[in-house]
């Protein structure tokens, strides 16, 4: 009976109830020749219903949560054994497990990836421009769209920047470079640059005439500019006065020269004299009784020996000296006649009894006058500080050591 059990247990397809009983009742048969033996036990054996089997194809894992900006796909849904692949939208990467697989426990392999956007935005600039400047002037204007600006992920620009001037600003003369940064939701950067040129349309460098100047506009050799000629004093312009860059890059005109300036003596009147003076010479008139004067002669000898100092100040010296019939009027070599002497002295209220002088300005008026020689720096003080043009005082500035 051991044996049959082990065979049974064995088999592992049965399950016995086993009744093991010390006495049992003997059956036996009367007539049947057979007497029961009390020492035997009788065994009886029932077969347990089997139990249905496991159907691992139903076992079923939890549905993965969706995840931000990806999806997944399943082989088998959430069944066993189902492979779930990720994948993240444009412009997102994958950071963890790509694949999950539902297992036997009810629980996904691995753990829940995430999409992270690395991919910085599109951005592209406007083409690189050259201008030319305006017209006298050494800047130009320069407009230029936006940039084009895209993101690759979820299409969210936060913030754009720019280096450099804004569209429609005034640019000098060179290139410029200006760049662009823009920056997505999750502070990816990009970067885009272009070049704004500008150019100054120039004529040659002009130069001053012999004995003369030039003011110009502007740079002074830039299209639209205009350079004036002057000369200095004692000197009078021929020619042109100002000329013009152009933009072809050439000066308009030719240059004028400068000549040693020419006083008409053979005129009616006083004032027909010194209107020739008018804007261009301050006349410095020296009255003596005679050539024999002290003062005179004095004061003659100073300036004599400050000639470039005068010219520079654009002073002529005017001589009255003497009495009628024999007095002499003289504009360098020039003499003046008795009529324009004695006119002269009438409007400037110059005497013949002693020596006596007076400046006149470049519009005529009486501004100093002396009764005693003074020397030419005296005379330069003055002019320098109250006669001067900003025109001429620039140009003794430039001009201060010329004499020296």
């Amino acid at each position: 009976m051991s044996r049959m059990a082990g065979q049974l247990s064995h088999k592992g397809a049965l399950s016995l109830l086993l009744f093991l009983t010390p006495a049992v009742t003997p059956t036996w048969y009367a007539g049947s020749g057979y007497y029961p033996d009390e020492s035997y036990n009788e065994v009886y054996a029932e077969e347990v219903p089997r139990a249905p089997a496991l159907d691992y194809r139903e076992m079923r894992c939890h549905a993965l949560p969706l995840i931000s900006s990806g999806t997944y796909t399943c082989t088998n849904g959430v069944l066993l054994d189902s492979r779930c692949d990720y994948s993240c939208s444009s412009g997102y990467h994958l950071e963890g497990d790509r694949s999950r697989i539902c297992m036997e426990d009810g629980q996904w392999s691995g753990g829940e990836p995430v999409c992270v956007d690395i991919d910085p935005p599109k951005i592209r600039c406007p083409h690189s421009r050259e201008k030319m400047a305006e017209p006298e002037k050494l800047t130009a204007r320069v407009y230029w769209d936006p940039p084009l600006v895209k993101d690759s992920a979820d299409g969210t620009i936060t913030r754009v920047t720019l280096r450099g001037p804004e569209p429609g600003s005034h640019f000098p003369e060179g290139e410029h470079v200006i760049r662009y940064t823009a920056y997505d939701r999750a502070y990816n950067r990009a970067s885009c640059k272009f070049i704004v040129k500008v150019q100054v349309r120039r004529c040659p460098v002009l130069k001053p005439p012999q004995h003369g100047y030039l003011t110009c506009t502007s740079a002074g050799d830039n299209y639209g500019a205009t350079c004036e000629y002057h000369c200095d004093g004692g000197y009078e312009r021929q020619g042109t006065p100002s000329r013009v860059c152009q933009s072809t890059r050439q000066w308009s005109g030719s240059p004028p020269i400068c000549t040693r300036m020419k006083i008409n003596v053979n005129v009616n009147s006083a004032a027909g004299l010194l209107d020739q003076f008018y804007e261009k010479q301050r006349p410095l008139i020296i009255s003596a009784p005679d050539p024999s004067n002290r003062y005179y002669k004095m004061q003659i000898s100073m300036l004599q020996q400050s000639t470039c100092g005068l010219d520079l100040r654009h002073v002529t010296i005017i001589e009255l000296v003497g009495q009628p019939p024999q007095e002499v009027g003289r504009i360098r070599e020039q003499q003046l006649s008795a009529n324009i002497i004695e006119e002269l002295r009438q409007i400037q209220h110059l005497t013949r009894s002693y020596f006596n002088m007076v400046l006149i300005d470049k519009q005529g008026i009486d501004r100093e006058r002396y009764m005693e020689p003074v020397t030419p720096e005296e005379i330069f003080t003055f002019i320098d500080d109250y006669l001067l043009s900003n025109q001429e005082l620039t140009q003794r500035q430039e001009q201060r050591d010329v004499c020296e």
